[in-house]
C-alpha cells in the first residue's frame, strides 16, 4: 500500500499509477488538471506516472457557471 496526500487528505492506496488512483477516486470526470509535488502534469503522462509514498497530488476540476 502506498501512502500519499490527495487534495490535502492522507490516502492509502493499492493503485500503482496516478491515473489508476484518480479513476478509483472518481476524479477523472469532465475537465481536470493534476499537480504532483507542485508541478503540473499533462494528462497524457498520468497513466505512466507511478505512485510512491509521500507523494502530494492536487486535482482541480473545472466547473462551468454563469
Amino acid at each position: 500500500m502506498t501512502q500519499l496526500i490527495l487534495n490535502g487528505q492522507a490516502v492509502e492506496t493499492s493503485a500503482s499509477t496516478v491515473l489508476e488512483l484518480l479513476t478509483d477516486q472518481g476524479l477523472t470526470q469532465g475537465r481536470f488538471a493534476v499537480e504532483i509535488d507542485g508541478r503540473l502534469v499533462p494528462k497524457s503522462r498520468l497513466a505512466n506516472t507511478e505512485l510512491f509514498d509521500g507523494m502530494s497530488i492536487e486535482v482541480v476540476q473545472a466547473v462551468g457557471g454563469g
